[in-house]
């Protein structure tokens, strides 16, 4: 494992559409470890792929020391009801802005080793999976946060 750099907004590759995963190795899993590490370090919920310059359709989550969630080539499958709070970025960071996501959402993916797994999340891992998903089609949360500000020092 290795901690990456985090790409910062104002790099263009977080505005590009991310490439399917059609092989998974190694490498492909060495990458996952490698976001884990580095979400952890900078204490994210998520992290997705572009976010450490690697253009390829894989997410990792993580709330509240629970399960690390890895899905490769993840696809919404369902969502329900409408939330809405202050979300961040690492990509983005110091600042935070008011965003409405639905409250519950069914994601479906592959893990490291190619199964399909279907996971199912309310309230902050909702927010997660559909934050994280997003950066995989070039969409970060600036692009419909209303409120948005610098996070006042404490």
């Amino acid at each position: 494992m290795a901690l990456r750099n985090v790409v910062l907004e104002g790099d263009e590759i977080l505005r590009k559409k991310c490439r399917e995963v059609t092989q998974i190795d190694d490498r492909i899993r060495g990458i996952l470890d490698d976001m884990v590490e580095t979400m952890r370090e900078y204490n994210g919920v998520g992290i997705a792929a572009p976010q450490v310059g690697v253009m390829r359709r894989m997410i990792v989550i993580e709330i509240d020391d629970e399960e690390v969630i890895e899905l490769i080539n993840p696809e919404i499958l369902e969502t329900r009801g409408c939330v809405g709070a202050d979300e961040g970025c690492l990509s983005v960071p110091g600042y935070i802005g008011y965003v409405e996501r639905p409250e519950y959402v069914k994601i479906t993916g592959l893990d490291r080793y190619g199964n399909q797994v279907v996971h199912e999340g309310e309230g902050l891992k909702a927010v997660a999976f559909c934050h994280e998903n997003d950066h995989l089609d070039g969409v970060l949360y600036v692009d419909k946060a209303k409120n948005f500000r610098k996070v006042e020092e404490e």
